[in-house]
């Protein structure tokens, strides 16, 4: 799971667009195969907050080593800061969902995605949502349910974090809209690992302190602490190959390919955990990747249609 940024001018090359997403893509899924990997004896908290703060360092050391130190707080730093806490509460609703079901099935339940923006965009922003979009986002739900009902009866209502990462996520997304990313890559970065650091911590703090269960801090061994700094490594990566793919090739090229990951995690989701989806499950899959697909098609031909409308005034 990872978010596209901002976008200047530069030359567009599809070919390279295609290659950059792909490659984001293939990626994303080992950093969630590690969180899985890691929840087995730390706290999905941890695991997050841990995320988070070697992406902040990442690009500390990045800022100072290229003289960008000034450029991190940004001209909108408080939206910057509301993105990181947003991403890091989806974060953490996401690694906790995977420690208890595999990294396809999580995945997958969360590309419900595009559906939730389009509920929530016609309900906080009023756009026009039709009848087709509508028999679209049903059937997506639909795939949802297909993936859920075995999970819902196995494991109960944790499996249903990944529909709450997607809804965190959608607001995110959200508030892109209302307020356009002005930054560069490095300070939207460094905001969301700061401002997800200092939400994180602060819950493991409150949860080492009060001892609750899960919640606690337990120190890692050398190992877990480098697969930590791994993941927080291919999440700053990962952000910038999408970024840089969407500076280079147009949406409507490049939405598809983020289905990549579902493919990308079933591979290695099998090789680590023996974890591969079922019959129905692919059958869900189906459904909410057909449905995300049809949405972004609609959304392409209604902008076109807006763009039209609005050059022949």
């Amino acid at each position: 799971m990872t978010t596209a940024g901002t976008s200047r001018t530069i030359e567009q090359n599809s070919l390279l667009a295609i290659l950059l997403m792909s490659s984001a893509m293939l990626i994303v899924p080992v950093m969630d195969i590690i969180a899985k990997y890691l929840s087995a004896d730390l706290p999905p908290l941890e695991v997050t907050f841990g995320r988070f703060f070697f992406q902040f360092l990442i690009c500390l050391v990045l800022a100072l080593v290229t003289g960008q130190i000034t450029r991190l707080r940004g001209t909108q730093p408080l939206i910057n800061y509301m993105r990181g806490i947003l991403l890091a509460a989806a974060s953490l609703c996401f690694f906790t969902a995977v420690k208890f079901m595999s990294v396809a099935t999580a995945i997958s339940i969360f590309f419900i995605e595009p559906m939730v923006l389009t509920i929530l965009a016609a309900l906080i922003l009023k756009e026009q949502v039709g009848i087709r979009r509508i028999g679209a986002i049903l059937v997506g739900l639909l795939g949802a349910i297909v993936i859920l009902r075995p999970s819902l009866a196995e494991i109960g209502l944790v499996s249903l974090l990944p529909v709450a990462t997607a809804f965190l996520f959608s607001f995110y997304l959200l508030l892109n809209r209302l307020y356009p990313v002005t930054d560069g890559l490095l300070t939207i970065q460094f905001s969301a690992g700061l401002s997800g650091s200092l939400m994180l911590g602060a819950a493991l703090l409150i949860g080492n302190v009060a001892g609750l269960e899960g919640l606690a801090f337990v120190m890692p061994d050398s190992t877990q602490l480098g697969l930590l700094a791994l993941i927080g490594l291919i999440s700053f990566a990962a952000h910038g190959l999408v970024v840089a793919a969407f500076q280079r090739g147009t949406a409507s090229l490049l939405a598809p390919l983020q289905y990549i990951e579902i493919v990308s995690a079933t591979l290695f989701g099998y090789l680590v955990f023996a974890d591969f989806p079922d019959g129905p499950t692919w059958f869900g899959i189906a459904l909410i990747i057909g449905s995300g697909l049809y949405i972004a098609h609609r959304e392409r031909k209604l902008k076109k249609t807006v763009q039209t409308a609005v050059a022949e005034v």
